[in-house]
């Protein structure tokens, strides 16, 4: 099926391929069983071999276990150790349907030849639409308010804010922050933000870009959708949160150690934020019962589901198969770290 190169170090390996080869799913991707084999049939029409396992693997163990044979891997966000990539010797390309790649060991994977594909993209409707749905949940106390009616309370101290008119912050205007400036843009806000790169259409449809320092304290709302890296682990620390305009709303569906949590919670229970929406947090959840952000008010929290719709889900599925194809042909697509076929 393959020849694998006499030496790994140093150079980029390539192996000859030239005959099926064996895909693994690790986990579930969100879909019925009878979907994803439908979105992947391409791949076992063309005389692949196709596992798909519809649990999590129950340890590392079973990781390694699962990937037995196989040269192509497809995970979402399951951790994925060293441990397990220098285990799966016959390993060559990992299809992650996931935007982050922050649970792989890419070291390793850089180690030993394999090459990386995520799944960029698929995920920027649902995560653009839950974004403008906590922001107008916190101004309107949804959630207060349906607990009020359940408990035979009334609207007494509910009534909110318009978001029409207010100054929205977008930290972060790649693909997803610029979807959440588009969609903000039909309810009237002023839109600012804060971008290594500054993109003409988001200038064209009225975003100011500032840096941090000035965005901060002219925002009425602050929407978080930078990528987790070096740089932007803490970005927003206590000293920035205290740059923030008195009683404005601080909203995180990115990665959650971007933001100082005890910060933020602290400026809660002051009173200099007005609420607080997260999907993300410094684990995936559950979270510790001590998470500063359970106790404080005004918040609104969800278990990391922003990316997860039906129609994402497919969205995921396909790439995951248009990656897997274009690796084959030589031809890597959403590279996090590339690899030749030959």
């Amino acid at each position: 099926m393959y020849a694998r190169p006499a030496s790994r170090v140093g150079r980029m390996p390539r192996w000859c391929y030239n005959g099926a080869m064996n895909i693994t799913v690790l986990e579930p991707l969100g879909l019925p069983r009878s979907a994803v084999e439908e979105i992947l049939r391409p791949l076992t029409d063309a005389g692949h071999t196709v596992t798909i396992h519809e649990d999590r693997p129950s340890d590392t163990d079973e990781t390694i276990r699962r990937l037995e044979g196989a040269e192509i891997a497809v995970i979402a966000n399951m951790p994925f150790p060293g441990e397990v990539v220098r285990a799966a010797t016959t390993l060559r390309f990992l299809s992650v349907a996931f935007t982050g790649v922050n649970h792989i060991d890419i070291e390793a994977c850089r180690e030993r030849g394999v090459a990386v594909s995520n799944a960029a993209g698929f995920s920027t409707e649902s995560v653009a639409e839950l974004t403008v749905a906590m922001i107008i949940g916190l101004l309107r106390s949804v959630v207060p308010g349906d607990a009020r009616v359940r408990s035979g309370g009334t609207s007494a101290g509910l009534f909110g804010r318009e978001l029409n008119g207010k100054t929205v912050g977008i930290v972060g205007t790649g693909e997803i922050g610029r979807r959440v400036a588009t969609v903000l843009s039909a309810f009237g806000v002023r839109l600012l933000g804060y971008n290594r790169t500054r993109y003409p259409e988001m200038e064209r449809l009225g975003m100011q870009y500032l840096s941090l320092e000035e965005l901060l304290p002219a925002s009425d709302i602050v929407s978080v959708h930078v990528a987790m890296t070096a740089e932007t682990r803490g970005l927003l620390s206590a000293e920035r949160i205290a740059m923030m305009k008195p009683g404005a709303y601080l909203v995180n569906l990115a990665r959650g150690p971007v933001i100082d949590s005890a910060a933020a919670a602290q400026a809660l229970h002051e009173g200099r934020l007005a609420g607080m929406g997260a999907d993300v947090f410094e684990m995936e959840p559950p979270i510790p019962a001590d998470h500063p952000l359970l106790s404080a008010p005004n918040t609104l929290l969800l278990p990391h589901v922003a990316f997860g719709t039906e129609e994402s889900f497919r969205k995921r599925a396909g790439i995951v198969t248009e990656n897997i194809q274009a690796w084959l042909d030589g031809t890597q697509t959403r590279v996090i770290l590339p690899g030749a076929v030959g």
